[in-house]
């Protein structure tokens, strides 16, 4: 996540500890094709994961768009790491093939 900047900044001192949004400290042209990979898997692919959890981020915790769309990136770069590292094929939990 560090890589492509998609993970929270944190603060600590003693017993205090903030997060805050994204640490845009990776490379913003993974971060920005990633973003626009979650536009076009939530609104145009029909993909019901990463659809059902974009909206779910919008309508029941009324996130912005621009809140719920990088949490999307986010979400869909933790499946391609673990497709690439552990060799699987996309298949997202909850959808049968």
């Amino acid at each position: 996540m560090s890589y492509a900047g998609l993970d929270p900044v944190v603060r600590e001192s003693g017993d205090s500890r903030t997060e805050g949004g994204i640490s845009k400290e990776g490379n913003s042209y993974l971060r920005w094709i990633l973003v626009q990979c979650a536009n076009t898997a939530v609104h145009n692919s029909k993909d019901p994961y990463l659809s059902e959890f974009y909206w779910r981020l919008r309508g029941q915790k009324n996130k912005p768009h621009k809140v719920a769309i990088v949490a999307t990136a986010r979400k869909m770069l933790v499946s391609i790491f673990h497709m690439l590292s552990n060799e699987e094929v996309h298949d997202p939990p909850g959808v049968s093939t």
